[in-house]
């Protein structure tokens, strides 16, 4: 299936990881979703958070809840279904990941070469990880940091959000940051979630993110006022553009 510019995305596999919640992770997958769908593709988006199912609370997405810890370990026979789907099905696929699972599910995947494996099958593996300011910058970008050292060059894409605050460390901005720096070739690209006045972007975009809507849902038919669906509409198109920018095959 193509999208609008003609570009093939079956073969990809998004993937978030990140080793601490409520940082923005399953926001960054449904706008990818979102995004994915505009841009003509059938989507399979897949939850595999085992504490809050977040992804599949927007039903417009339609994802499908996965339970691949058992006993706090990881479920060999789910995660291997899941391999399937993605090495079989037709993409792309969009896979929202707990912060619980992040460190067994990356390790795992790597000793069994899941990559390599899915690479071998045609299949573009993307990992998406969130950098947030705050009392977080520095959990978050340990996390990049542990999947970025043992990723594919240009496999990683960095969602900034600043949600919480700006993303920065004694002056440094994260693309000056050691972390970044130490692994910059395996990042394909970023999108940047900047920080806007709370009393008119942000509560609206909170609301939206509170009643599970996509950007669609909540402009077509969202019980918004006029103004209120304007702005929703500067939003999706500022994130949408940073994403067509990464030429996602």
């Amino acid at each position: 299936m193509a999208d609008s510019d003609g570009r093939s995305s079956c073969g990809t596999i998004h993937m978030s990881l990140q080793g601490k919640g409520g940082v923005g992770k399953s926001l960054a997958a449904s706008v990818l979703a979102q995004y994915l769908i505009a841009r003509g593709n059938p989507v399979r988006c897949i939850d595999a958070d085992p504490v809050n199912k977040t992804l599949y609370q927007y039903r417009a997405l339609g994802a499908m809840p996965l339970q691949l810890l058992r006993d706090g370990v990881i479920d060999q026979r789910v995660f291997d279904g899941l391999i399937e789907q993605l090495l079989t099905g037709d993409g792309p696929f969009v896979v929202d990941n707990g912060a619980s699972t992040f460190v067994p599910l990356w390790h795992y995947m790597l000793e069994s070469d899941i990559p390599g494996l899915l690479r071998s099958a045609g299949r573009k593996l993307y990992l998406h990880v969130v950098i947030t300011g705050g009392q977080a910058l520095s959990d978050t970008v340990n996390g990049f940091a542990e999947v970025a050292a043992t990723a594919a060059p240009r496999s990683v894409i960095v969602w900034v959000n600043e949600f919480f605050g700006r993303v920065e460390y004694q002056g440094k901005q994260f693309a000056d940051m050691k972390a970044y720096k130490d692994h910059q070739d395996r990042v394909c690209g970023s999108v940047a979630i900047p920080r806007r006045n709370y009393d008119t972007f942000g509560r609206d975009v909170e609301e939206v993110i509170a009643q599970k809507l996509t950007f669609e849902e909540a402009i077509r038919d969202g019980s918004f006022s006029v103004v209120t669906k304007q702005r929703l509409k500067m939003v999706e198109r500022e994130l949408f553009e940073q994403l067509d920018l990464l030429d996602l095959e």
